[in-house]
Protein backbone atom coordinates (compact mmCIF):
# COMPACT_ATOMS: atom_id res chain seq x y z
CA UNK A 1 0.00 0.00 0.00
CA UNK A 2 1.59 3.49 -1.11
CA UNK A 3 1.88 5.64 2.28
CA UNK A 4 -0.28 8.87 1.80
CA UNK A 5 0.49 10.94 4.99
CA UNK A 6 1.47 14.20 4.91
CA UNK A 7 2.91 15.44 8.48
CA UNK A 8 2.52 19.11 8.73
CA UNK A 9 3.12 21.57 11.80
CA UNK A 10 -0.45 23.40 11.63
CA UNK A 11 -3.96 22.23 11.12
CA UNK A 12 -4.82 21.52 7.70
CA UNK A 13 -7.75 23.28 7.17
CA UNK A 14 -6.12 26.87 7.61
CA UNK A 15 -4.31 25.84 4.48
CA UNK A 16 -6.64 26.63 1.59
CA UNK A 17 -5.76 24.64 -1.49
CA UNK A 18 -4.30 21.81 -0.01
CA UNK A 19 -4.47 18.74 -2.35
CA UNK A 20 -7.23 16.26 -1.45
CA UNK A 21 -5.98 12.86 -1.33
CA UNK A 22 -3.93 12.52 1.58
CA UNK A 23 -4.04 11.78 5.23
CA UNK A 24 -2.66 14.92 7.15
CA UNK A 25 -1.40 14.58 10.22
CA UNK A 26 -0.55 17.25 12.48
CA UNK A 27 2.85 17.39 14.28
CA UNK A 28 4.66 20.57 15.75
CA UNK A 29 7.40 18.62 17.32
CA UNK A 30 5.56 17.21 20.83
CA UNK A 31 6.95 14.05 22.01
CA UNK A 32 4.19 11.62 20.87
CA UNK A 33 3.77 10.92 16.87
CA UNK A 34 0.32 11.90 15.54
CA UNK A 35 0.64 8.51 13.61
CA UNK A 36 3.19 6.01 12.46
CA UNK A 37 5.90 7.19 10.69
CA UNK A 38 6.79 4.58 8.47
CA UNK A 39 3.47 5.68 6.69
CA UNK A 40 4.63 9.41 5.99
CA UNK A 41 5.26 10.11 1.91
CA UNK A 42 5.79 14.30 2.99
CA UNK A 43 7.25 15.43 6.09
CA UNK A 44 6.71 19.16 6.94
CA UNK A 45 9.56 20.02 9.06
CA UNK A 46 8.31 21.56 12.43
CA UNK A 47 9.71 25.51 12.38
CA UNK A 48 11.88 27.18 14.83
CA UNK A 49 12.13 23.78 16.39
CA UNK A 50 15.58 22.24 17.63
CA UNK A 51 17.38 20.21 14.77
CA UNK A 52 17.05 17.33 17.67
CA UNK A 53 13.55 17.51 17.28
CA UNK A 54 13.16 18.09 13.77
CA UNK A 55 15.10 14.72 12.77
CA UNK A 56 13.89 12.42 15.45
CA UNK A 57 11.49 10.70 12.75
CA UNK A 58 13.57 10.58 10.10
CA UNK A 59 15.22 6.87 10.71
CA UNK A 60 11.53 5.34 11.42
CA UNK A 61 10.51 7.27 7.96
CA UNK A 62 10.74 4.79 5.54
CA UNK A 63 8.13 5.55 3.03
CA UNK A 64 8.90 9.25 2.46
CA UNK A 65 9.51 10.99 -0.74
CA UNK A 66 10.16 14.58 0.12
CA UNK A 67 11.35 16.26 3.24
CA UNK A 68 10.50 19.98 3.55
CA UNK A 69 11.63 22.29 5.82
CA UNK A 70 10.03 25.74 6.27
CA UNK A 71 13.90 27.39 6.51
CA UNK A 72 15.97 29.09 4.40
CA UNK A 73 18.96 26.84 5.40
CA UNK A 74 19.04 23.25 5.25
CA UNK A 75 21.96 22.63 7.79
CA UNK A 76 19.78 21.42 10.69
CA UNK A 77 18.21 18.65 8.76
CA UNK A 78 21.29 17.51 6.80
CA UNK A 79 23.12 15.17 9.76
CA UNK A 80 19.39 13.56 9.27
CA UNK A 81 19.73 12.55 5.63
CA UNK A 82 21.69 9.66 6.52
CA UNK A 83 18.96 7.97 8.00
CA UNK A 84 16.50 8.23 4.62
CA UNK A 85 16.54 5.92 2.01
CA UNK A 86 17.89 6.79 -1.02
CA UNK A 87 15.88 9.02 -3.44
CA UNK A 88 14.41 11.26 -0.84
CA UNK A 89 14.02 14.49 -1.74
CA UNK A 90 15.11 17.93 0.82
CA UNK A 91 13.24 20.97 -0.25
CA UNK A 92 13.96 24.32 1.63
CA UNK A 93 11.82 26.94 2.20
CA UNK A 94 12.90 29.74 -0.77
CA UNK A 95 10.90 32.19 -1.19
CA UNK A 96 9.47 32.53 2.06
CA UNK A 97 11.92 34.46 4.11
CA UNK A 98 13.58 36.72 1.66
CA UNK A 99 11.83 39.45 2.25
CA UNK A 100 11.28 39.49 6.22
CA UNK A 101 15.17 38.58 6.28
CA UNK A 102 15.66 41.74 4.25
CA UNK A 103 13.86 43.61 6.17
CA UNK A 104 15.68 43.26 9.26
CA UNK A 105 18.99 43.14 7.71
CA UNK A 106 18.29 46.74 6.78
CA UNK A 107 16.90 47.47 9.85
CA UNK A 108 20.16 46.44 11.87
CA UNK A 109 22.05 48.22 9.59
CA UNK A 110 20.52 51.68 9.87
CA UNK A 111 20.17 50.93 13.40
CA UNK A 112 23.60 50.70 14.08
CA UNK A 113 24.84 53.41 11.77
CA UNK A 114 22.53 55.87 13.07
CA UNK A 115 23.00 55.10 16.40
CA UNK A 116 19.64 53.98 17.42
CA UNK A 117 20.66 51.70 20.31
CA UNK A 118 22.66 54.63 21.44
CA UNK A 119 19.88 57.03 21.54
CA UNK A 120 17.53 54.19 23.35
CA UNK A 121 20.39 53.97 26.11
CA UNK A 122 20.51 57.89 26.07
CA UNK A 123 16.83 58.30 26.69
CA UNK A 124 16.70 55.68 29.66
CA UNK A 125 19.74 57.85 31.33
CA UNK A 126 17.88 61.73 29.87
CA UNK A 127 20.65 62.04 27.91
CA UNK A 128 20.64 64.15 24.87
CA UNK A 129 23.30 63.11 22.52
CA UNK A 130 23.25 65.08 19.39
CA UNK A 131 25.75 64.86 17.02
CA UNK A 132 27.09 63.59 13.79
CA UNK A 133 26.22 60.03 12.89
CA UNK A 134 27.16 57.55 9.92
CA UNK A 135 24.71 57.65 7.13
CA UNK A 136 24.27 54.44 4.77
CA UNK A 137 24.27 57.09 1.56
CA UNK A 138 27.93 57.12 0.14
CA UNK A 139 28.48 53.67 1.67
CA UNK A 140 30.09 50.53 0.00
CA UNK A 141 28.07 47.57 0.68
CA UNK A 142 29.68 43.84 0.70
CA UNK A 143 26.75 41.34 0.45
CA UNK A 144 28.55 37.81 1.31
CA UNK A 145 26.15 35.15 0.42
CA UNK A 146 24.13 36.51 -3.06
CA UNK A 147 21.46 33.86 -2.78
CA UNK A 148 17.80 34.53 -3.13
CA UNK A 149 17.74 36.60 0.37
CA UNK A 150 20.87 38.06 -1.05
CA UNK A 151 19.49 39.37 -3.76
CA UNK A 152 16.13 40.90 -1.65
CA UNK A 153 18.75 42.68 0.10
CA UNK A 154 19.77 44.56 -2.51
CA UNK A 155 16.71 45.32 -3.58
CA UNK A 156 16.04 47.02 -0.46
CA UNK A 157 19.75 48.75 -0.72
CA UNK A 158 18.71 50.60 -3.76
CA UNK A 159 16.79 53.74 -2.89
CA UNK A 160 19.35 54.07 -0.12
CA UNK A 161 21.97 55.86 -2.51
CA UNK A 162 25.25 53.63 -1.69
CA UNK A 163 28.38 54.53 -3.48
CA UNK A 164 28.38 50.57 -4.35
CA UNK A 165 27.09 46.88 -4.00
CA UNK A 166 29.54 44.18 -4.30
CA UNK A 167 28.10 41.00 -4.40
CA UNK A 168 29.55 37.28 -3.47
CA UNK A 169 28.85 34.04 -3.92
CA UNK A 170 30.24 30.57 -4.09
CA UNK A 171 30.70 31.06 -8.00
CA UNK A 172 31.08 33.71 -10.07
CA UNK A 173 28.02 35.16 -12.02
CA UNK A 174 26.24 38.15 -13.82
CA UNK A 175 23.40 39.40 -12.51
CA UNK A 176 21.01 42.40 -13.89
CA UNK A 177 22.81 44.78 -11.29
CA UNK A 178 26.22 43.57 -12.08
CA UNK A 179 28.92 40.66 -11.59
CA UNK A 180 28.81 38.33 -8.85
CA UNK A 181 32.39 37.44 -7.46
CA UNK A 182 33.80 33.93 -6.36
CA UNK A 183 34.38 33.46 -2.83
CA UNK A 184 38.04 33.34 -4.17
CA UNK A 185 38.20 36.99 -4.52
CA UNK A 186 36.62 37.76 -1.16
CA UNK A 187 39.89 38.69 0.79
CA UNK A 188 40.45 41.26 -2.26
CA UNK A 189 37.37 42.83 -1.78
CA UNK A 190 36.74 43.15 1.98
CA UNK A 191 39.30 45.65 2.98
CA UNK A 192 37.09 48.24 0.44
CA UNK A 193 33.53 47.43 2.40
CA UNK A 194 31.89 49.89 4.68
CA UNK A 195 29.44 47.42 5.47
CA UNK A 196 29.59 43.82 5.35
CA UNK A 197 26.36 41.69 5.25
CA UNK A 198 26.56 38.16 5.55
CA UNK A 199 23.98 35.89 4.55
CA UNK A 200 25.13 32.43 3.15
CA UNK A 201 24.22 29.28 4.01
CA UNK A 202 26.21 27.54 6.85
CA UNK A 203 28.56 25.12 5.22
CA UNK A 204 31.91 23.68 5.31
CA UNK A 205 33.20 26.12 3.53
CA UNK A 206 31.33 28.99 5.01
CA UNK A 207 31.50 28.21 8.95
CA UNK A 208 34.09 30.48 10.45
CA UNK A 209 34.25 32.35 7.52
CA UNK A 210 34.14 35.36 9.44
CA UNK A 211 37.68 34.47 11.47
CA UNK A 212 40.23 36.50 12.65
CA UNK A 213 41.97 36.81 9.29
CA UNK A 214 38.62 37.72 7.92
CA UNK A 215 38.27 40.84 10.55
CA UNK A 216 41.09 42.05 10.33
CA UNK A 217 40.84 42.52 6.98
CA UNK A 218 37.65 44.88 7.32
CA UNK A 219 38.26 48.18 6.95
CA UNK A 220 38.31 50.24 10.32
CA UNK A 221 35.19 51.49 11.35
CA UNK A 222 33.41 48.76 9.09
CA UNK A 223 29.85 47.41 10.48
CA UNK A 224 29.58 43.17 10.41
CA UNK A 225 26.02 42.29 9.74
CA UNK A 226 25.49 38.39 10.07
CA UNK A 227 22.02 36.94 9.63
CA UNK A 228 23.60 33.86 7.83
CA UNK A 229 24.31 31.09 10.97
CA UNK A 230 25.76 31.85 13.58
CA UNK A 231 28.95 29.50 13.45
CA UNK A 232 29.92 31.45 10.11
CA UNK A 233 31.47 34.13 12.37
CA UNK A 234 34.10 33.05 15.20
CA UNK A 235 32.44 34.82 18.15
CA UNK A 236 35.81 34.64 19.81
CA UNK A 237 37.58 36.75 17.28
CA UNK A 238 34.62 39.11 16.93
CA UNK A 239 35.28 40.17 20.74
CA UNK A 240 38.74 40.73 20.29
CA UNK A 241 37.60 43.32 17.40
CA UNK A 242 34.43 44.82 18.78
CA UNK A 243 36.56 45.47 22.33
CA UNK A 244 39.03 47.45 20.36
CA UNK A 245 36.59 49.78 19.05
CA UNK A 246 38.26 49.17 15.74
CA UNK A 247 34.79 47.66 13.93
CA UNK A 248 30.94 47.64 14.93
CA UNK A 249 28.79 44.72 14.80
CA UNK A 250 25.20 43.67 14.33
CA UNK A 251 23.76 40.14 14.69
CA UNK A 252 20.66 38.57 14.27
CA UNK A 253 22.63 34.95 15.15
CA UNK A 254 24.96 34.25 17.83
CA UNK A 255 27.35 30.92 18.32
CA UNK A 256 26.46 29.74 20.67
CA UNK A 257 22.43 30.16 19.90
CA UNK A 258 20.29 31.53 22.22
CA UNK A 259 22.69 32.99 23.90
CA UNK A 260 23.42 31.87 27.83
CA UNK A 261 23.23 34.28 30.91
CA UNK A 262 26.97 35.58 31.43
CA UNK A 263 28.06 35.44 27.52
CA UNK A 264 30.35 38.13 26.83
CA UNK A 265 28.39 38.94 24.00
CA UNK A 266 25.48 40.14 26.21
CA UNK A 267 27.83 43.19 27.07
CA UNK A 268 30.15 43.53 23.84
CA UNK A 269 30.99 47.25 22.99
CA UNK A 270 29.40 48.70 19.18
CA UNK A 271 27.40 45.68 18.96
CA UNK A 272 23.12 45.22 18.35
CA UNK A 273 21.75 41.62 18.67
CA UNK A 274 18.68 40.57 17.99
CA UNK A 275 17.50 37.01 19.02
CA UNK A 276 17.10 35.06 15.58
CA UNK A 277 13.54 37.05 13.95
CA UNK A 278 15.15 37.12 10.70
CA UNK A 279 12.18 34.95 9.18
CA UNK A 280 9.82 34.47 12.18
CA UNK A 281 7.85 37.95 11.22
CA UNK A 282 4.53 38.37 9.97
CA UNK A 283 5.15 37.73 6.42
CA UNK A 284 5.88 34.11 7.58
CA UNK A 285 2.98 32.15 7.76
CA UNK A 286 0.99 32.99 4.57
CA UNK A 287 3.78 32.92 2.48
CA UNK A 288 4.84 29.33 4.10
CA UNK A 289 1.28 27.85 3.60
CA UNK A 290 1.73 29.52 0.00
CA UNK A 291 4.68 26.95 -0.47
CA UNK A 292 3.22 24.51 1.10
CA UNK A 293 0.04 24.00 -1.31
CA UNK A 294 2.21 24.80 -4.10
CA UNK A 295 4.47 22.10 -3.21
CA UNK A 296 1.84 19.59 -2.33
CA UNK A 297 0.03 20.13 -5.43
CA UNK A 298 3.39 19.35 -7.48
CA UNK A 299 4.09 16.15 -5.25
CA UNK A 300 0.02 15.20 -5.74
CA UNK A 301 0.36 15.51 -9.68
CA UNK A 302 3.43 13.40 -10.02
CA UNK A 303 5.34 16.57 -11.10
CA UNK A 304 9.10 17.51 -9.37
CA UNK A 305 8.67 19.53 -6.44
CA UNK A 306 10.73 22.65 -6.21
CA UNK A 307 13.64 24.32 -4.05
CA UNK A 308 15.03 20.56 -3.94
CA UNK A 309 18.73 21.19 -2.51
CA UNK A 310 19.74 17.77 -1.59
CA UNK A 311 18.81 14.45 -2.77
CA UNK A 312 19.72 11.02 -0.27
CA UNK A 313 21.70 8.65 -1.38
Amino acid sequence: MTARDVWIPFAPDTVPGLPDGFDYQIWDGEDAFPADPADCAFYVVPYMKPAEVCVRPLSAMTSVQVVQTLTAGMDHMLPGAADLRPGVRLCNARGVHEASTAELTLALVLASLRGIPGFVEARRKEEWRSGFYPALADKSVLIVGYGSIGSAIEDRLAPFECARVVRIARSARTTERGPVHPFAELAALLPDADVVILCTPLTEQTKGLADAKFLAGMRDGALLVNVARGPVVDTHALLTELESGRISAALDVTDPEPLPAGHPLWHAPNLLVSPHVGGSSSAFLPRAKRLLVRQLNRFADGDPVDNVVHITE
